[in-house]
């Protein structure tokens, strides 16, 4: 299965993680393979701020986990921003609207909670 989260708010990270968390350990149960992407774009990218650290945790153990976490450089800018100040585990992609019609062509289900 291959998964894409979109999260473009703030207040929907404990959702969007807690359904993460859930997924993936369905699929460690049921002994199944999956590859999850959560992408953040809008506000949502001072989620992966460090200076602001209310989800690190959670955020890491799922990557510890394969979860790839992505932030949107236009999101970054657009909330004055640079990779310098997000978490050091986080990917950033050129444009999040790209990002996401890309793995939707390469048959990544989205869910956005």
């Amino acid at each position: 299965m291959k998964v894409i989260y979109h999260i473009d708010e703030m207040d929907r990270w404990p959702l969007v993680l807690g359904n993460v968390k859930n997924m993936t350990a369905y699929y460690h149960e049921q002994k199944e393979s999956y590859t999850i992407e959560v992408l953040a774009n809008s506000a949502a990218v001072n989620g992966y701020a460090a200076a602001s650290p209310e989800h690190e945790d959670a955020m890491k153990a799922l990557a510890g986990e394969g979860v790839v976490f992505t932030a949107c450089s236009n999101a970054l800018k657009g909330n004055a921003m640079t990779k310098d100040d997000i978490f050091d585990f986080i990917t950033v992609v050129p444009a999040g609207v790209v990002e996401l019609a890309a793995r939707q062509a390469e048959g990544y289900a989205y869910i956005r909670p």
